[in-house]
């Protein structure tokens, strides 16, 4: 009971921590606009430990490596966390090493940033419809425009309806079963 508890404590936290992180990576990738109250929030939550990594980890290409990377460690902390929550006995059995841990942290990224992806664009075509000036708006076309954009070019609008993010959304899932896949073979693969 103490044990699950600790693990739901552990992969909430750290897995919310994670987002945060992520988000934030995404939301300067993309150049999203910086007067926003999201921003501004992700940035108070993760100022206290990104600041202090920008000093060590450089950016490249105008990506924050910093951030990307601290995103990577905590998803590496909680499946640690996690597999030390679970008891002695997992260790042989699935194999835990160094190297599979850091790709299990990887996959999970993956995972994480086509949810942000999906979610993103769902609820920009819902505003779009509901409330196109709302004040999530730009930020939102940031997160989904550079993905809808691909669709849209090649796939013209059917009666005035823009297709372009159920596609965007069809491509996300099938990327998340492909990568559901590969962290399965991995796990399978390591015992």
């Amino acid at each position: 009971m103490f044990g699950q508890a600790l693990q739901f404590l552990l992969e909430t936290f750290l897995g919310l921590f994670a987002l945060a992180l992520l988000l934030r990576f995404f939301l300067q990738w993309l150049r999203a606009p910086a007067r926003n109250p999201l921003t501004h929030f992700l940035a108070a939550l993760t100022d206290w430990i990104v600041v202090r990594a920008r000093r060590v980890i450089p950016g490249l290409w105008g990506l924050d490596l910093a951030t990307l990377l601290l995103a990577w460690l905590t998803e590496v902390v909680l499946i640690l966390a996690t597999y030390w929550l679970k008891g002695p006995g997992l260790e042989p059995a699935v194999g835990v090493s160094l190297v599979l841990v850091g790709f299990l942290a990887a996959i999970q990224l993956v995972k994480l940033s086509l949810w942000i992806l999906m979610i993103a664009v769902i609820v920009q075509a819902l505003l779009s419809w509901v409330s196109p000036f709302s004040p999530a708006m730009p930020l939102l076309n940031s997160l989904a425009r550079p993905f809808l954009r691909v669709f849209q070019k090649r796939i013209p609008p059917v009666g005035n309806v823009d297709l372009s993010p159920l596609f965007v959304v069809v491509v996300c899932q099938l990327l998340l079963m492909a990568v559901a896949w590969v962290e399965v073979v991995a796990v399978h693969a390591s015992t």
